[in-house]
């Protein structure tokens, strides 16, 4: 499977652990399995600060109590370039964020936007395979890195991104400026400001993803996706019959 391996997953040096809230999203919905959430980036550089911004991402979100997976993107075909998509990584891809119910995009910021490879893996993602939805409905965080002054052109993107694929994108956001300074020796994130926003987000992600998961499946419901499938009203509950947008985890 093309998922990272996530090295020292436990290991968090630039966080101080008297302000830290390991459960933060108890209370807010349902406990029965850990929030699922599946991590993008989007450089291939042998040092890609986008990547090492997002596996702190992926240890904070274990620290919080989440379970996470990320994408290793380097074999993923370009949109278009295989007939059908009919590509193992793509495939593979697809069910990854099935499984999910929750993402992080983190992308550098390259000519004042996202990265094709980051765009790619967003276009692999159709709204619906069938009568199951890869992203509608799941809890968003958007992040960046820059190899400059702190910019915001790459989160606006993949806002907008976000909100196309229907997506519930959270407030926060992470904006990482001349990346290659805080990241230390060992390829860890220094303490900082920066180190300290990616907290703030993970956390909200993990309360937002908590706080819709009992309502996920009617948020998302549509009169015209209803009308379009010609479901029929169920008069002992008032409901119609639907179809929850997020695969129960194996």
């Amino acid at each position: 499977m093309p998922l990272r391996t996530l090295l020292d997953p436990d290991h968090l040096p630039a966080l101080d652990p008297r302000f830290a809230i390991d459960r933060p999203g108890l209370g807010l919905g349902s406990a029965d399995h850990p929030p699922r959430i599946l991590l993008l980036y989007g450089s291939l550089r042998p040092r890609s600060f986008s990547r090492l911004a997002t596996e702190e991402a992926a240890r904070l979100l274990k620290f919080f109590g989440a379970e996470t997976r990320i994408f290793d993107p380097r074999d993923l075909p370009f949109p278009d370039q295989v007939i059908k998509d009919d590509h193992p990584t793509v495939h593979e891809l697809r069910e990854h964020a099935l499984w999910s119910e929750g993402m992080v995009w983190c992308s550098p910021e390259r000519h004042g936007q996202i990265t094709g490879l980051m765009k790619a893996q967003v276009d692999h993602l159709p709204l619906s395979i069938g009568s199951v939805r890869p992203t509608q409905g799941r809890t968003l965080a958007v992040m960046q890195v820059s190899g400059g002054s702190q910019s915001f052109n790459a989160v606006n993107t993949l806002r907008l991104l976000g909100r196309w694929m229907r997506m519930f994108t959270i407030p926060n956001q992470s904006s990482i400026a001349k990346a290659y300074q805080e990241f230390d020796e060992k390829d860890r994130m220094k303490p900082s400001s920066y180190y300290d926003r990616i907290v703030d987000v993970m956390e909200e992600l993990v309360r937002f993803t908590m706080l819709t998961r009992p309502h996920a499946n009617q948020l998302v419901d549509r009169y015209s996706e209803r009308k379009a499938a010609a479901l029929k009203l169920d008069p002992t509950t008032d409901k119609f019959a639907m179809t929850h947008p997020h695969k129960q985890p194996a």
